[in-house]
């Protein structure tokens, strides 16, 4: 069997479809999982890449699942974050785990895990209460604020500089490239208006696509020149932080390269900002928008918060997408899957099947079981920093919940424009009574 074409409408390779609202994306990825099978896209033309020749969409829990659980056919590489294979120079910065299959990924996980030691886990955990508890603190002086920028932004970067070693000036540094590499096609992130980038000329595609190449790669090179800094600096001078403990990690006598060190580096703050920086925004405005579920929690905070973080991962998924490629010819569903092929997986979508969720449209925090993609799914990339994520989105909101138990959004979000990312930027919120 043929794979089946796209439907009239949208297309999901099509900036304009992600700039819809999310009622209508949602709508539109329900009928396609009606459909039963991969659906093949075109893809657009875009910035300086040449056109691909389109992917398969992976809408379905099952197959999303599938393809996570058979990496030796649904590969990793040769990247994973976009549709459009990136040029040679950005995996230098980029080309980390998530962008490799066995043995190259069971290597580097193997040695990276090694350097999670439990004493150091600990007092992550230790900072992770800490530093809520500070920027609660900041929040309720002040009244309110914008959400993202004043809390959910600052938590996880915040630990992840801790981990690291990362000096405190340099933080807001860290920071902002984060936002860049984060920002997807949005122009407040990238400083480019791309807005209808697709349907311009080659010659402003190509010059707008220059532009941006430039960004990502300075903030590429960037990055990786704070790490090698300060793996020079703890080689010279150890201390008790992670980047200590990769330069040292060796397993079974073999250690991080250097690229490797500053690539894993770029990932850790990647990686381990999204899924809590966009957890805690879309879970300030889910808990305001349903008020019983928000009761819900405030009554039986310890009973329920367990069951709250994993709905707010399922219901905003804040990884939408992830790419990969196949290594042989596959049949999925009785459609035929070619070597070379492009498939796409759509955690967004799998977290709404409603083969696998009851009433999946609804937001209820005491659904059992939830079995949702939000960290990604069974098999060797599923998320390395789950645990650490689900601590932190767990410890703010217990902060949140009992000393502000009147925080709630005033205004809609504003959202990330972004095929990856299922990203809020701006999110003004106002506290109430303060308890002490």
């Amino acid at each position: 069997m043929t794979p089946s074409l796209a439907p009239a409408g949208p297309q999901l390779g099509d900036l304009e479809f992600w700039k819809r609202p999310p009622i209508e994306r949602e709508a539109a990825f329900r009928r396609l999982r009606q459909s039963g099978g991969p659906v093949f896209f075109d893809e657009p033309p875009m910035a300086f890449i040449p056109k691909g020749r389109g992917f398969h969409a992976l809408v379905r829990h099952a197959d999303v699942a599938e393809a996570s659980r058979r990496p030796e056919i649904f590969s990793s590489e040769p990247n994973t974050t976009s549709i459009a294979d990136m040029p040679g120079r950005m995996g230098r910065y980029f080309g980390s785990l998530i962008n490799m299959d066995d043995p190259r990924h069971a290597r580097l996980r193997r040695i990276v895990s090694r350097a999670f030691t439990p004493k150091m886990l600990s007092g992550t955990m230790r900072d992770v209460q800490n530093h809520a508890e500070q920027i609660v603190d900041e929040l309720a002086a002040r009244g309110g604020g914008d959400f993202v920028t004043d809390v959910a932004a600052r938590l996880p970067v915040q630990i992840i500089c801790d981990m690291m070693g990362v000096p405190p000036e340099q933080r807001s540094f860290v920071m902002r490239r984060a936002n860049l590499i984060l920002g997807g096609f949005d122009s407040e992130y990238l400083g480019i208006d791309i807005d209808g980038l697709e349907h311009k000329s080659f010659l402003r595609r190509f010059l707008y696509g220059g532009n941006i190449a430039v960004r990502y790669l300075r903030t590429g090179r960037a990055l990786h020149s704070l790490a090698m800094n300060l793996a020079k600096e703890r080689r010279a001078r150890p201390q008790d932080d992670l980047t200590t403990r990769l330069v040292n990690a060796n397993v079974d006598g073999e250690h991080l390269t250097d690229q490797e060190l500053g690539s894993f580096f770029i990932l850790l703050l990647v990686a381990g900002s999204e899924t809590t920086r966009n957890a805690l925004a879309h879970g300030l405005h889910l808990l305001t928008t349903h008020p019983e579920q928000r009761a819900l929690l405030l009554e039986d905070f310890d009973g329920h918060i367990d069951g709250a973080v994993e709905e707010i991962v399922r219901y905003a998924t804040p990884v939408i997408a992830f790419r990969r490629t196949l290594t042989g010819d596959h049949e999925m569903n009785g459609v035929h899957l070619r070597k070379g092929d492009k498939v796409v997986l759509y955690y967004n979508s799998a977290n709404r099947d409603e083969d696998v969720f009851t009433d999946p449209d609804t937001f209820d925090i005491t659904r059992s079981p939830n079995p949702h993609l939000g960290f990604g799914g069974p098999g060797p990339h599923f998320c390395l920093g789950a645990h650490l994520a689900r601590r932190e989105i767990s410890v703010m909101l217990r902060e949140l919940c009992t000393r502000l138990p009147g925080l709630r959004s005033t205004a809609e979000p504003d959202r990330l424009l972004s095929t990856l990312i299922n990203g809020i930027k701006h999110l003004p919120c106002e506290t109430g009574p303060v308890r002490r």
